[in-house]
């Protein structure tokens, strides 16, 4: 039902994206992901063992720069509407939780694979990973992208580069 719900709202989004505009479709998509996607433990591993050494303070804006930039992704990459659907094809056990099979089909008939890693983490059912084409992990792609930023800027480089690209998917 998690991804059933997030693809509700991002079907949504969809159908009044040019009517909301970039800043419009962040707004809405922003407190879905924070309630949708298991974030900090996203911001955690996409970190990588650094993690554990930041004080709170810095895990916290780290979770909330992650937020932004998940959601302005989002926002940015699903700007229209042409008659895509959202289908829920099953799911399967996995070790570390369920991974939710989909496809998004394109209004020209293509179906594209995203494959979701849901969890329950006590709370609620929430997505740690997204697999697109069915096996490229966005968690994994994520940590590369940010080992640079890291090595060369620290957390708070990371927070800052997370920011900014937020801010700039919004115009």
């Amino acid at each position: 039902d998690v991804v059933r719900n997030f693809y509700g709202v991002l079907l949504d989004v969809m159908q009044h994206a040019s009517a909301l505009g970039a800043k419009g479709r962040y707004q809405k998509l922003e407190p879905v992901v924070r309630g949708t996607f298991d974030v900090p433990f996203m911001a955690r591993l996409s970190v990588g063992p650094t993690w554990r050494s930041l004080p709170p303070e810095q895990k916290r804006r780290a979770v909330q720069a992650y937020t932004r930039y998940i959601a302005a992704i989002y926002a940015t990459r699903f700007d229209d509407y042409a008659g895509e659907k959202f289908e829920v094809l099953g799911q399967q056990q996995i070790k570390h939780g369920t991974l939710i099979k989909t496809h998004i089909i394109k209004s020209n008939g293509e179906p594209v694979a995203i494959n979701y890693v849901v969890h329950d983490n006590d709370t609620a059912w929430q997505i740690r990973d997204i697999y697109l084409s069915g096996s490229i992990s966005e968690l994994a792609t994520r940590r590369s992208d940010f080992a640079n930023i890291l090595r060369t800027g620290g957390i708070d480089g990371l927070i800052d580069s997370l920011n900014k690209k937020a801010d700039d998917l919004q115009v």
